[in-house]
């Protein structure tokens, strides 16, 4: 009978947590056509004074702007670049802070490693290479994107780029800077770390997060899925969505899958089924962002990943619990977004399972409680496994000046993990705080510093 009970509230929570999920993501998504739809008729009963615009951007000039190493601005899961969802903004207009920011559109469930590949093509042009051994392994296309002109191509180390990542954003930086150290892409063969001039997370997915095995990994091995899950139910959504290929919605939103050529059109009613069966397609191969994100995927990204001496270096570390009575709960009730309030508490008790090896040495419940509703806290402040990065906490900016590279400075933000995105009036005052500050950082503090000419070479 106690068992009847468990499995019928399993079902239920998955349940609720499956109407969130589709319920947030169909209002986000007739947010983004509602506003094109007003933005379209606004622009066909009121024609603008274009000889306005003409003259106020000549007025400014290009030169200063072109001047200024760009501030690359990369999404999270399930998140979207300028030009997806019409005119929403996936960072809730911050990219309007500055003169010269870039939101890259990557794949939005596609795994860490694709997504490093595609944002080094976006900035530099051509066509997105995956590499043929990793192609191969994975069962996609080696190519995919072909960008006719990079959104940066001077890109080299004589013009560095400052990277903002969200989420899971910030570990895809942290992948394609250690890709430019080994210099992985074919054709570019003098590419270094010092292409990244720096790195600033916000709630970044360092060390993976204990959320992925409520939501359907199995904590066995980080990889596998529970055979009734959100994540499944996910999967199912998602290969159905590719294999109808229907234009309109793809412009809109793509899960980024299009290498693998899962449209009807190339794969066929076969091809669906054996994807659903789970033998074939990105679910299949174990190369989507999810495996990346458990303790395991990320302990094993890690492995490869340095911090390097001449970028700098910033993460903002969120956090919605509090201990009472030395309890982890939720710190609130209305300041959780309802699509996190059910994980919050989830996480808060989580327990690793009694029966499974813990993901590494030294492993303890406690450090994993606290937690924003889709990472951990302690993930999120610095690179910590399987080794620890160089690190600062932080409480006012002023403590770290001047600031030195190699060193991961973090703060903790009290706030949910999509506190900064998709909408600026929930995030409130403290949405210009921060991303104010970071703007403020990138041009004013942050320079690569010079190498010292000894007197002979002054002379010559």
């Amino acid at each position: 009978m106690f068992r009847l009970w468990v499995v019928y509230l399993q079902f239920a929570e998955l349940f609720v947590s499956s109407m969130v999920h589709l319920l947030y993501g169909f209002y986000i998504f007739s947010t983004a056509v509602a506003g094109d739809l007003s933005q379209a008729l606004n622009d066909y009963f009121y024609k603008p004074n274009m000889n306005v615009e003409v003259k106020e951007e000549m007025s400014q000039g290009n030169s200063n702007v072109d001047d200024l190493p760009p501030i690359v601005l990369v999404h999270g899961i399930f998140g979207f670049g300028k030009g997806r969802l019409g005119s929403l903004s996936y960072f809730a207009g911050a990219e309007k802070k500055d003169e010269r920011v870039l939101v890259p559109d990557l794949g939005s469930l596609t795994s860490i490693y694709d997504r490093a590949r595609e944002l080094f093509y976006y900035l530099k042009g051509g066509q997105v290479d995956y590499g043929e051994e990793h192609s191969k392994a994975c069962g996609h296309s080696q190519f995919g994107r072909i960008y006719e002109t990079g959104h940066y191509p001077e890109w080299d180390e004589n013009h560095p780029i400052h990277f903002v990542g969200h989420s899971a954003g910030a570990q895809v930086v942290r992948v394609l800077q250690q890709m430019l150290a080994d210099k992985a892409f074919k054709g570019y063969e003098h590419t270094s770390e010092n292409w990244v001039l720096s790195i600033t997370s916000l709630s970044g997915a360092f060390n993976g997060t204990t959320r992925t095995y409520f939501d359907g990994m199995q904590p066995e091995d980080g990889r596998s899925l529970k055979p009734i899950s959100l994540l499944q139910l996910c999967r199912i959504g998602v290969i159905i969505y590719d294999w109808l290929d229907i234009p309109l919605l793809k412009n809109y939103y793509n899960f980024g899958f299009d290498h693998y050529n899962m449209s009807w059109r190339k794969m066929g009613i076969w091809g669906l089924v054996d994807c659903l069966l789970g033998n074939a397609g990105p679910f299949a191969s174990g190369d989507w962002i999810l495996p990346d994100l458990t303790i395991q995927g990320s302990i094993k990204l890690n492995y490869h990943l340095q911090t390097f001496p001449n970028t700098y270096y910033f993460s903002y570390a969120t956090k919605r619990t509090r201990k009472i009575m030395g309890i982890t709960v939720p710190s609130s009730i209305l300041g959780i977004h309802p699509l996190l309030f059910i994980r919050v508490l989830q996480m808060s008790l989580w327990r690793h399972p009694s029966d499974v090896s813990p993901p590494y040495k030294g492993y303890r419940d406690e450090d994993w409680q606290d937690n924003d509703g889709a990472l951990n806290t302690i993930s999120m402040t610095h690179p910590r496994l399987p080794i620890e990065h160089p690190s600062r906490f932080v409480e006012e900016d002023s403590d770290c000046q001047p600031l030195e590279p190699g060193i991961w400075y973090y703060k903790l933000v009290e706030g949910d993990h999509i506190l900064f995105i998709v909408n600026r009036k929930r995030a409130g005052v403290e949405f210009d705080v921060i991303y104010d500050s970071i703007f403020e950082r990138c041009r004013k503090h942050v320079f690569r510093k010079q190498p010292q000419m000894v007197p002979n070479e002054a002379h010559h």
